[in-house]
């Protein structure tokens, strides 16, 4: 009898997310660029746990318009590029449409979002890469995603977290590169509730950032 067989769509996923979700920190990183590129002027970021447990981000970008909430969640669903050409040409940190599908993959996600001209914000919420609910909700013009319990279903990547104080020193290091690169957008940083890294163009043009002094509450 053979020993090669097809590996079931769920099996395929998780073994994708691992590609682009190998920690809280790389999470972070696509989340907080998809905020960028949606022409954000600020993005609080918002840890418990070192992310392992909760990573909130909001901003005050475009947001995501309700007929394409549905397609959220599915690979290589992007904005951002519509044919290869289109390459050759690229204006955006993220184009490949993988970030919030491989991220539910392995996490449960709850997904705010409006557009300025919308009457009313979407909320959507997917566990294991499946839409569970998508309903009205209040909202800002922007976007909030929440990533709760990172890996709750892959045991084995789980298990090769590092502490919480070395994931969240690792996302405290990609939003001060990114801080320092966009000048023009305020960053918000907390962890546990409380506020760990401040940037905002004012304070970039006095050439000063604050950081909070107190260790981090892990």
């Amino acid at each position: 009898m053979g020993k090669i067989v097809v590996l079931d769509e769920k099996t395929r996923l998780k073994i994708a997310a691992g590609e682009v979700v190998q920690n809280p920190a790389s999470v972070v990183k696509e989340l907080v660029e998809n905020s960028i590129d949606a022409h954000s002027s600020k993005i609080v970021i918002n840890i418990q746990k070192g992310g392992k447990r909760f990573i909130e981000i909001i901003d005050d970008g475009d947001g995501i318009s309700p007929d394409d909430t549905k397609l959220l969640f599915q690979r290589y669903s992007t904005s951002k590029i519509s044919e290869i050409s289109d390459m050759d040409n690229l204006h955006t940190l993220g184009f490949r449409g993988e970030a919030l599908a491989s991220i539910a993959a392995v996490s449960q996600v709850e997904l705010i979002t409006k557009q300025e001209e919308g009457e009313i914000g979407i909320r959507v919420v997917a566990k294991e890469n499946q839409i569970e609910k998508i309903e009205p909700a209040e909202r800002a013009k922007g976007t909030t995603v929440r990533v709760q319990n990172l890996f709750f279903n892959v045991p084995a990547r789980l298990k090769f977290l590092k502490t919480s104080t070395t994931e969240f020193q690792s996302i405290l290091e990609v939003i001060t590169n990114y801080s320092l690169c966009y000048d023009s957008i305020h960053f918000l940083l907390t962890h546990e509730g409380e506020q760990i890294l401040r940037r905002s163009p004012i304070s970039w043009i006095k050439s000063s950032m604050y950081m909070a002094r107190k260790s981090p509450k892990i």
